[in-house]
């Protein structure tokens, strides 16, 4: 390995540890916009007919039996520090029964050095796992066979390419050549061997971009809409101009919010799977997503922090999230996650 390689194999540790150090420690929400769930409500009902203790959170991903509609959103990897986070994070996801998704394993394909920090079915052998990495990759060298390498390191059932150009474009290292992609994921999709995903990573989906998404035969739609983690707003951290610094903060409201995106979506795409995330923080609120159309929903940096204190604390966190939703449900009369998805149990305030 030459020393240039080596330099660029440091600089995305680096990259990765001041990313985690940056979104547990500072101020990165979007700035003026919410996810859009504040202006839905569940319906009361005050005769139920159900049993609180009746009440199952069960469901089905990816064509697996779960606990639980909660995924570990995508968020780290390639390093020893996120080898720990991921590690606690698969832990209790397993114990839980929550689907995981995993940082980008672009890392793990550079580098087999640090494949260990994305291998986690020693700890979470039965949860759904989702491999993760950049679309934009596929326009620097990389197709298929990588995409078959990140499935195989992780183990995973599934991939999911993530979009994320408002990220990129104010990355001092950023991939900025998105053109032509469509083709190229859609070679993806055929040729991988599990299903396919597309996700945003904090400024949403749109039904226009869904349908296309879906003409190529892609399985779900994570949607990670605005309102929660602005990655602008990360990335102003990191630069080191100070124009692109006023710039990252002129975008920190940019964004299409995650109840419009999920409703959009379910709207033209009634039978296309949906992950729910970007900003959701409690199990009310996934509740709210999924009355809306969304068949999971995904928590990242609201769990983030309980994650790098103990497993005890993020367990604490997720035994929350989980109660929360079955009293949403108790409060609305279902006792199913399939009767909370009819959609007939919330209105727009």
């Amino acid at each position: 390995m030459g020393n240039e390689e080596h330099q660029h194999l440091a600089q995305t540790e680096q990259r990765k540890n001041e990313h985690i150090d940056i979104v547990l420690h500072e101020d990165v929400s979007g700035e003026g916009m919410t996810t859009g769930l504040e202006k839905y409500t569940l319906i009361h009902n005050a005769l139920p007919e159900v049993s609180f203790e009746d009440i199952s959170l069960a469901t089905t991903f990816l064509d697996k039996q779960v606990k639980t509609p909660f995924l570990i959103s995508s968020m780290t990897g390639g390093t020893q520090r996120a080898w720990e986070i991921n590690r606690t994070l698969a832990q209790v996801a397993e114990k839980r029964g929550w689907a995981m998704g995993l940082g980008s394993v672009r890392a793990a394909i550079e580098n087999k050095e640090v494949r260990y920090s994305f291998k986690l079915r020693s700890v979470a052998p039965t949860i759904p796992i989702i491999a993760n990495m950049g679309a934009v990759q596929l326009n620097y060298g990389y197709g298929v066979e990588e995409c078959l390498t990140a499935v195989k390191v992780t183990h995973a059932d599934a991939l999911v390419l993530h979009l994320n150009t408002m990220q990129e474009v104010f990355q001092p290292e950023g991939d900025l050549n998105f053109s032509h992609l469509l083709p190229k994921i859609e070679n993806v999709v055929r040729q991988v061997d599990v299903p396919v995903g597309v996700k945003e990573v904090g400024w949403g989906i749109n039904a226009d971009v869904a349908s296309r998404l879906k003409e190529i035969g892609i399985a779900f739609i994570d949607v990670a809409g605005a309102g929660g983690t602005s990655w602008s707003q990360v990335e102003k951290y990191r630069a080191t101009s100070p124009v692109m610094k006023e710039v990252a903060q002129t975008f920190a409201s940019w964004g299409n919010p995650t109840a419009e995106c999920i409703t959009d979506i379910h709207q033209e795409h009634p039978h296309l799977p949906i992950i729910a995330s970007g900003g959701i923080r409690n199990g009310l609120e996934a509740a709210k997503c999924l009355a809306l159309g969304a068949q999971t929903v995904g928590y990242g940096r609201s769990i983030l922090r309980d994650a790098s204190v103990s497993v005890e604390a993020l367990e604490q966190r997720l035994q929350k999230i989980e109660l929360e939703c079955r009293i949403a449900m108790f409060g609305v009369g279902v006792s199913s996650i399939v009767e909370l998805q009819k959609g007939t149990s919330i209105k727009k305030v």
